[in-house]
């Protein structure tokens, strides 16, 4: 493992990202039309869909999460975070961008603008939902898509590996407490039944199955077909997943956006501050802290961009389908791409 990037590697300007990850801001826009249309068409029918629950998890979008974590739980290498007391710079300042700056921030640009600056537009006993949404999404660092972030930047990836796999471990012993901590600034109950099984269900379940997964399939098929041919064929699982889950998550919020589009817009204004706040906090500290941009592109794109899949999951499962809570979540995805894109570029133009 190193922090430089390897000379002779494909140059930044020559490395594309995948067409699904590219147009995702589209997907997800589509998905959105497409759930509204299907939420005002079939009424009733979405409505008993949205009552199929146990323990206030809604087993058909349970099911669907599941599909999109579960392959990306299978890309945690443990052997990898043995690794860390080599060069543990990076990771530390990753851990503390996730963990001690990123969900507080967070939680104070969403209670600025849903309970104050918007006070006009949103009811005030709905800003807390709007809040804790935010909050669930602040406090779930990203998993997935921070591979391509640090590929488009010449990232290490090994050690992008790394920080991500620690990050993972953290989530177990840290989301829940966090979350519950930020929560009791708003007039939220906080059900910590429900919050802990969403951990366990969502992060524990498929780490575990992941990790089992990936162990009896490298003994038996090695590395390379694992990389190569297993990883890339479950791929599209986790996209459909997520664009199914998304066409639900709007049939049952249609009509909640149809009474007030300019939510989308409002709750977007929040996120995508704090998206860039927290890019360059992480960026200009690693500069600071000596890390590599190979290093360093990649912490602060893993502080910047979000585990939305988890977040959607919590906020589902602690407030509903059709609250306000998992709305600001899915609008998290909405936005999330395009941003990270602009910062992707900002990363390769000041390359060092």
């Amino acid at each position: 493992m190193t922090e430089r990037v390897q000379k002779g590697g494909e140059p930044a300007s020559a490395k594309k990202i995948g067409l699904f990850e590219k147009y995702l801001t589209v997907w997800v826009a589509l998905g959105i039309i497409a759930g509204v249309i299907l939420g005002l068409v079939f009424g009733d029918g979405i409505e008993v869909i949205s009552r199929w629950e146990i323990a206030r998890v809604n087993i058909p979008v349970a099911i669907l999460i599941w599909l999109m974590i579960y392959p990306m739980m299978l890309q945690v290498d443990f052997g990898s975070i043995r690794q860390i007391s080599k060069r543990p710079r990076g990771v530390v300042w990753t851990l503390i961008i996730n963990w001690a700056v990123k969900p507080f921030t967070m939680a104070f640009f969403a209670w600025i603008f849903f309970s104050k600056i918007y006070s006009a537009w949103i009811d005030p006993s709905m800003a807390g939902e709007y809040i804790a949404g935010a909050i669930i999404l602040g406090a779930a660092p990203c998993t997935a898509m921070v591979f391509v972030w640090s590929y488009l930047t010449n990232g290490d990836p090994n050690y992008t590996l790394v920080q991500v796999s620690v990050n993972d471990l953290i989530i177990l012993v840290a989301f829940v407490p966090i979350v519950g901590l930020l929560l009791g600034i708003t007039d939220v109950t906080i059900p910590y039944d429900t919050l802990v099984a969403s951990v366990v269900i969502f992060v524990v379940v498929p780490l575990v199955a992941g990790v089992i997964t990936q162990r009896i399939l490298l003994r038996r098929r090695g590395i390379e077909w694992f990389k190569g041919v297993f990883l890339p064929r479950l791929k599209p699982v986790s996209i459909v997943a997520l664009l199914v889950t998304l066409v639900l998550l709007f049939a049952f919020q249609g009509q909640n956006i149809i009474n007030n589009p300019l939510i989308i817009v409002l709750a977007a204004v929040p996120l995508v501050i704090q998206t860039y706040f927290i890019f360059f906090v992480a960026w200009y500290g690693g500069r600071k802290l000596k890390l590599s941009h190979a290093v360093c592109a990649p912490a602060a794109m893993i502080g910047a961009s979000n585990f939305f899949e988890l977040a959607v999951a919590v906020a589902i499962a602690l407030f509903g389908l059709q609250s306000p809570a998992a709305l600001v979540t899915v609008v998290g995805v909405l936005v999330e791409v395009p941003v990270m894109l602009s910062l992707v570029a900002f990363a390769n133009r000041r390359r060092y």
